[in-house]
């Protein structure tokens, strides 16, 4: 089951995964990176963002049974996909800005798969835990496939915000997104 594309230490990490799907997203992944890089190993910072040997900026994601691997050597990258579902409906208040109520159809699965799949490229590159989707990660359409994705962050001494180009992709029922430069 192509174990022979895991390190050493991902040997001794697959089982400890005790879910197949799991296991079956780690080899997958790993596969891909062993494809695009070699048998380097994928390493986790202290948010638990991914990268491989202090060099290569990378970002995972897997949905069902679909997983992906995105590297950067220039800038940090974030990538996220999702399946269309209807769910998203039910959490839509958790995540929407107020200024996005204005600019997309929310009423459309399709149009929150994308700003929440969006989203989750902003989170990947924000290095940092506990951002609020509604209030801190904001999108503005260029157009149909290319977003403005703005972070912004707040603390008791100083406000900031960083802004990227996000790439919209839908295929079927699925959607891609992934940044494109780094954050300005």
């Amino acid at each position: 089951m192509y174990l022979d594309c895991l390190t050493d230490d991902e040997l001794e990490r697959y089982p400890t995964f005790l879910n197949n799907q799991r296991k079956k997203e780690f080899v997958a992944t790993r596969f891909l990176r062993t494809e695009l890089v070699g048998l380097k190993h994928i390493n986790y910072d202290s948010v638990g963002t991914p990268f491989i040997n202090d060099s290569d900026f990378i970002s995972i994601s897997h949905s069902k049974n679909i997983v992906g691997i995105a590297i950067s050597k220039e800038f940090k990258i974030g990538l996220d996909i999702e399946y269309v579902q209807s769910k998203i409906n039910a959490i839509k208040h958790k995540f929407l800005h107020e200024s996005e109520l204005e600019s997309f159809d929310c009423n459309s699965e399709i149009e929150l798969t994308k700003i929440w799949t969006a989203k989750e490229v902003l989170y990947k590159i924000a290095g940092k835990k506990g951002i609020n989707f509604r209030t801190e990660l904001v999108l503005n359409k260029m157009s149909q496939e290319k977003w403005r994705g703005t972070i912004k962050s707040e603390t008791d001494s100083c406000s900031a915000s960083f802004s990227t180009e996000i790439n919209i992709f839908e295929i079927d029922t699925i959607i891609i997104a992934i940044n494109t430069k780094k954050l300005e």
